[in-house]
């Protein structure tokens, strides 16, 4: 093959024969199925003969009456075949995802709040206030009961602390 690109005006040209090549295809289809229908119907629904007395009239009358039931039985078989046959591949297809499996997407991070999931999963209906410290225990604080004496007031310690320097300051 060479590297040279087709042109448009080929390709447009190729194209338009393609089409008409196929076009002529169709209408041979056409004539065929016209053709194979005309055969079908001389072999088995022969034209009636008309000729005759009212008894021959009835009795055409009751044999193309007998022809058309024999049809529509045919049909109901075909029918019954096709739905059959239509239930079983969907079961198959079934069956094939199922040996398959069905393959989960990588989930993605959200941020969401708790409110929000709730209101998600429950529904718009039911709103949700999700306060967690309403369901926590009320504990009472242990104060420790601290000697005021060993403490003091800071006052106090900082003059006391102020005499022990003069003291060594004097000395």
């Amino acid at each position: 093959m060479s590297d040279k690109k087709m042109t448009s005006s080929r390709r447009h040209h190729l194209k338009s024969l393609i089409l008409q090549v196929a076009a002529t295809w169709l209408e041979n289809e056409k004539k065929e199925l016209i053709a194979s229908k005309e055969a079908y119907m001389a072999e088995n629904c022969p034209a009636p003969n008309l000729s005759g007395d009212q008894a021959a009239l009835m009795e055409t009358c009751k044999k193309l009456h007998a022809l058309i039931d024999k049809a529509d039985e045919e049909r109901y078989d075909l029918e019954a075949k096709v739905g059959k046959a239509d239930k079983e591949i969907e079961d198959l297809k079934i069956k094939v995802v199922d040996l398959a499996g069905v393959k989960k997407p990588a989930l993605k991070k959200v941020r969401m709040s708790a409110d929000a999931m709730l209101k998600a999963l429950l529904g718009s209906k039911h709103t949700v206030n999700l306060d967690l410290r309403a369901n926590l225990k009320q504990v009472k604080k242990e104060t420790k009961e601290e000697s005021t004496e060993a403490v003091g007031d800071w006052r106090k310690n900082i003059e006391d602390k102020a005499d022990r320097k003069k003291m060594f300051e004097t000395a």
